[in-house]
């Protein structure tokens, strides 16, 4: 099994970089690809079981759309036919129509996902997060400039109890699913603040679900989830 990272060398924010190597933990068998932003993806062309895209800057972000847009149409057929695809934190935002922001050009996004993102510079959010996919409750964090407008229909990935959801409104629903694609604005790292997450991700691999320090990781997630719903807890901070 071939899990591909794509462009490491400028998604490697806020944690995010650990997703990956603690699924590398997880599963040993696991073969890592890393490709970099002037390269293709291998997913494109290969048999890849699961594709990871995390957070990067602002200038990254238009790396990333001059890289891809050229190859939006293939990565669009790939994703409905069932291709895995985590995306997490803002690399979420290139996957929508356009980034627009009040301190820089607008960045045509790959058009994958319904809405646009807007940015403020100067209003930072962060603020942790408590919701649910499928049977299992979901926290992490969130740390961003700007939310998903016009998004419609658009499915989502989480629920959300506290916190807010795409378009920055408290209690609405969180990140995108089409096809195989998996898309969240939640850092943190996702996959070992949440071992449940991480044990339905390795069966849709078709990899064994046994986690690394796995007493330990379940231990710290019941105490964020006890933590986290504790009524007088701001979840803005």
């Amino acid at each position: 099994m071939k899990v591909e990272i794509l462009f490491p060398e400028i998604c490697n924010l806020c944690g995010d970089g650990m997703n990956m190597r603690y699924l590398g933990q997880c599963c040993p068998e696991l073969e890592f690809i890393e490709t970099d932003i002037k390269s293709r993806p291998r997913f494109l062309d290969e048999d890849i079981t699961l594709v990871y895209l995390g957070s990067t800057t602002e200038k990254g972000l238009a790396m990333i759309a001059k890289a891809l847009t050229p190859l939006k149409d293939a990565i669009a057929a790939k994703i409905d036919g069932g291709q895995l695809f985590l995306a997490t934190g803002n690399a979420v935002d290139v996957l929508t129509e356009a980034i627009e922001s009040d301190q820089a050009d607008t960045i045509e996004g790959l058009g994958l996902l319904q809405g646009k993102a807007r940015y403020k510079m100067m209003q930072r959010h962060n603020s942790f997060f408590l919701g649910s996919f499928e049977d299992m409750e979901i926290v992490g964090f969130k740390s961003l400039f700007g939310h998903i407008h016009e998004s419609g229909e658009a499915a989502p990935l989480f629920t959300c109890a506290r916190g807010v959801g795409r378009d920055g409104t408290e209690g609405t629903a969180d990140g995108f699913r089409r096809g195989g694609l998996l898309a969240t604005h939640l850092i943190g790292p996702l996959l070992v603040l949440n071992p449940p997450l991480c044990k339905w991700l390795l069966r849709q691999m078709g990899a064994p679900d046994s986690l690394a320090f796995e007493k330990a990781a379940l231990a710290a997630y019941e105490q964020r989830l006890k933590e986290f719903k504790e009524p007088d807890r701001p979840w803005k901070y």
